[in-house]
């Protein structure tokens, strides 16, 4: 700090002098707190590591709306493209099927049945990651064909 000139009074009173030595030590105070908050790095980078996590949950959530969304997508697709092959299914085909399964239910010995009907259970449960898994291998096997 620089003193002033002494030909030049900086205060008119005592108490006016001690408002600017409380001005100046507020100043400081303020001035020191910043220096050190500048200064606490642990605390600047617990900080920053909050505000990235924050930032991280947002585009999870947003991330997880978009697949689920994309998931309803592929789901109604799945079905329709299913009621259209089950329309072109001709009817000698599904009489055939039906006669399929009741002669399965009289032939085929009970710890089978519970096998497969738990088989088909898991099936309906994760349809969406069975018509990803079947599309993939539709895909591989287009790309292992095509070429040819």
């Amino acid at each position: 700090m620089t003193q002033p000139p002494h030909d030049k009074p900086t205060a008119e009173s005592p108490e006016e002098l001690r408002a600017q030595v409380e001005h100046t030590r507020h100043e400081l105070g303020t001035t020191v707190e910043a220096l050190a908050a500048k200064a606490d790095v642990k605390t600047r980078a617990q900080e920053k590591a909050a505000e990235v996590k924050v930032q991280a949950a947002d585009r999870a959530g947003a991330l997880k709306e978009q697949a689920a969304h994309k998931a309803e997508e592929v789901k109604a697709k799945a079905s329709d493209a299913t009621a259209r092959v089950q329309a072109k299914v001709p009817d000698q085909v599904k009489e055939t099927a039906e006669q399929a399964g009741r002669l399965w239910h009289e032939k085929a010995p009970q710890p089978v049945q519970d096998k497969a009907a738990q088989g088909a259970r898991m099936a309906r449960e994760h349809r969406g990651l069975l018509v990803a898994a079947a599309a993939l291998g539709v895909c591989v096997w287009l790309m292992r064909h095509g070429k040819h």
